[in-house]
């Protein structure tokens, strides 16, 4: 069964590639959005350091300064499996101990403003890729989500704390299971949250997550709460970003 899947007692048949030589930065922050990608590339001075190279084409690795710091930016894959890959592949190119990872998620509460910042503090597995890394569990803590917190309150940024529910199964998020993960006190919904935080756990990084909330599901029918081409309040605001890159300069030195 895949929760019998985690093997600590035995050697991994492929292993990432580990650079001695890869660039150190104090910290790596990745997202989903190209727009995002777009708007780092033209609005800071970006060294493309690499590419992380999948069957559905390679994603570029960035390094960049910025407050005194050196920083890494790279656009993931959405789904577990992928998103950890570039986890686990981008070794190859930098150095790091700090994770950034922030997209956006469907939010199971009314009451959380569309584009407001939601903190996970525990994701239900609902996936399969975290169980190769992780003993099996039904939820697994997100271990810096106080760090996060602590950020946003001295930053003055609106946060709803809260469990998030991680599925590789978005066409089949049912009315039950909506209903028995809102009891259980998720306000959000991903494909990546869990995983990403048992392959940190595992390789021995800290990782520093947060969430803008989308599209609704507690309402009679799901609705995206937004316009055509929106780009504001979305995963694609590049106001998400600057909160990502205030959080890389907070976390650099702890």
């Amino acid at each position: 069964m895949i929760t019998d899947s985690f093997d600590d007692r035995s050697a991994a048949k492929i292993n990432p590639q580990r650079n001695e030589d890869a660039v150190k930065v104090d910290a790596v922050i990745f997202t989903f959005s190209y727009v995002i990608e777009n708007y780092v590339i033209e609005n800071y001075e970006c060294e493309k350091v690499g590419e992380i190279v999948m069957g559905h084409g390679p994603t570029a690795v960035y390094v960049f300064e910025s407050g005194g710091k050196k920083f890494a930016f790279f656009r993931t894959w959405v789904g577990a499996p992928a998103c950890v890959g570039t986890i686990e592949e981008m070794s190859e190119f930098i150095s790091t101990d700090k994770v950034i990872y922030f997209g956006g998620a469907g939010c199971l509460n009314k009451e959380i403003a569309r584009g407001k910042v939601m903190v996970p503090t525990q994701a239900y597995r609902d996936e399969g890729t975290s169980y190769h890394y992780a003993p099996a569990s039904d939820y697994i803590g997100i271990r810096n989500a106080d760090v996060v917190a602590s950020f946003m309150e001295e930053n003055h940024i609106p946060y709803v704390l809260g469990k998030t529910w991680t599925t590789d199964g978005f066409y089949r998020e049912t009315l039950n299971n909506f209903e028995k993960h809102k009891a259980e006190g998720c306000i959000s919904v991903e494909m990546e949250g869990s995983a990403v935080q048992a392959v940190c756990d595992f390789r021995g990084l800290e990782v520093y997550i947060f969430f803008t909330s989308g599209d609704l599901l507690d309402a009679p029918e799901w609705t995206q709460r937004r316009e055509k081409d929106q780009i504001k309040d979305t995963q694609h605001d590049s106001g998400h970003f600057d909160i990502a890159l205030a959080l890389a300069e907070y976390v650099a030195d702890l």
